[in-house]
């Protein structure tokens, strides 16, 4: 029925999706019946599509599937329609959301989400996005990053419409996301933000620079680590976060650049705070690669081994992961690289399963 109304309006599953706030994919699944939908997907698509609740009233009718993946009673989806229904109260943001485990930050942005609106929901909408990805829900992370943007679109002015596209960019380079796509959302960024220029900080060119040196346009990344580190000049010293060693210590890592990118990842580390668990753990796993791109691979290696085994096991996500990946992409057939392959294999953020010790990583 869904795949019928749709033709019936002429709208592309992209189309559809983008209306929607679902990955288009997902949408494919459920029109050809791999995926049950929900009860939120049926509300949204009458309402673009016209319907006049009849897929509502279809999905109600459908008897219950043992596999339906989000129950009704799901605090997640329950702030999810909340959102998407007011997207326009909770207490303030987390201070300090970087020193709580992503599975443990989840609820209580749930919590904080109910009745969110403007900045709020953006913001916490982001912080939701990022959470979602860190613990493999990709798809359920998509959705949140449509809510950002049109939350942050909707403000009148402001860093966030170009913040929240810049922070989609970095999170999807973890997620090993199509690059073109990719460039063409921190391009995005960084247009919004010189409506605004400086307000978004650091954030719209880290992404910019970092895609375009995955994508291997040395020029281009090299240019956009010029502009990068010309804002970072901007900045008095104490006011540079850490973020901006991190970003240029990247992109020099991928243009080869291995002995200044230790340098500046070494420095971004200096300024991480301690309780920042997870960060640091990512840190390290990028001064590893970096180390074996700088040709000290032993010591990159025992680098990246010793963040998997000590790191403590809620902070095992998708991010970590991804770094431990790079780290076993420069290394190759190294002697220990059967080692670090097979700590990643074990994914423990997915498993539950604990890789080592991790009582004393710091």
């Amino acid at each position: 029925m869904l795949r019928q109304c749709r033709q019936a309006v002429g709208l592309s599953l992209r189309q559809l999706a983008a209306r929607v706030g679902y990955d288009h994919s997902y949408l494919s699944q459920v029109e050809r019946g791999q995926r049950p939908g929900s009860a939120d997907l049926a509300r949204l698509c009458d309402r673009e599509l016209g319907t006049q609740g009849r897929l509502t009233a279809a999905f109600e009718r459908r008897p219950a599937r043992a596999d339906q993946l989000r129950p009704e009673a799901d605090p997640l989806e329950t702030a999810w329609r909340g959102l998407v229904a007011t997207l326009g109260s909770g207490g303030p943001r987390p201070d300090d959301f970087r020193s709580v485990p992503p599975a443990a930050l989840l609820p209580e942005l749930v919590r904080q989400m109910q009745g969110a609106d403007g900045a709020e929901a953006a913001e916490l909408s982001m912080l939701t996005a990022e959470t979602l990805a860190r613990l493999g829900e990709r798809h359920t992370a998509r959705r949140w990053w449509w809510a950002a943007r049109t939350a942050a679109d909707s403000i009148a002015e402001g860093p966030l419409p170009a913040l929240v596209r810049a922070r989609d960019v970095i999170t999807g380079l973890a997620e090993r996301r199509p690059l073109a796509e990719l460039l063409e959302l921190a391009d995005e960024s960084i247009a919004l933000d010189r409506q605004a220029p400086g307000a978004a900080g650091c954030v719209p060119r880290t992404a910019q620079a970092l895609v375009l040196a995955e994508l291997g346009r040395t020029h281009e990344a090299h240019r956009a680590l010029q502009e990068l580190i010309g804002v970072g000049d901007e900045l008095t010293p104490e006011a540079r976060p850490y973020q901006l060693h991190w970003a240029e210590g990247r992109v020099c890592t991928l243009l080869g650049y291995g002995t200044a990118g230790c340098v500046l990842l070494e420095r971004a580390r200096e300024l991480c705070p301690d309780s920042w668990i997870g960060e640091r753990a990512r840190l390290d796993l990028s001064l590893a690669e970096c180390l074996v791109v700088a040709g000290e691979t032993a010591a990159g290696l025992a680098t990246a081994l010793r963040v998997l085994v000590e790191l403590p096991d809620e902070w095992h996500d998708s991010f970590v992961y991804d770094a431990g990946d790079r780290v076993l992409h420069v290394v190759q057939a190294e002697p220990g690289a059967a080692e670090l392959r097979q700590l990643l294999a074990r994914s423990a953020y997915r498993s539950g399963r604990s890789v080592g010790g991790g009582s004393s990583w710091r």
